[in-house]
């Protein structure tokens, strides 16, 4: 359910909510949580919503183009944040990028465009693990509340 999401990423709500009820249905069935509410039994688990799965694909891809261990050029989708002309906040950390500017709906959606905040809001000590297990250790661990911020 999320093969592809960098790529291929759900935009509008009605279809993330009709691929969210397939992981709901799911979990219902599983016996003993059937009482239970949809976020207490993905925490029973140890899941995530699909929702959560896609943001987190986002940020190991970008990851990934932003350390060279994919086969795509990262200045051919990202403008870092320190190659602008002005220094600002976004620039303090050598891994942020700039996020580009659309004027079409159907952009805002676009890979390049939609993980530019998600990118910069990680802390600085995620972005620059050595591997990419350790980049999703590290991620994992920010996103519980185990990896303060710096």
């Amino acid at each position: 359910m999320e093969f592809c999401s960098p790529v291929w990423n759900l935009w509008m709500e009605m279809d993330k909510e009709c691929l969210e009820k397939v992981q709901k249905r799911a979990v219902s069935l599983i016996s003993g949580l059937k009482s239970k509410d949809y976020s207490e039994g993905l925490q029973e688990l140890g899941m995530a919503s699909l929702e959560e799965r896609r943001k987190q694909l986002d940020m190991i891809q970008s990851y990934k183009i932003m350390t060279g261990l994919s086969r795509v050029e990262s200045r051919t989708w990202f403008e870092r944040a320190v190659d602008g002309e002005r220094t600002t906040r976004l620039a303090a950390d050598p891994l942020n990028i700039r996020p580009k500017t659309v004027r079409l709906d159907i952009r805002r959606n676009f890979y390049t465009h939609r993980v530019g905040d998600n990118w910069n809001n990680i802390p600085s000590t995620v972005k620059s693990s050595v591997t990419v297990n350790g980049f999703k250790i590290n991620y994992n661990n920010y996103l519980r509340g185990l990896l303060v911020p710096t």
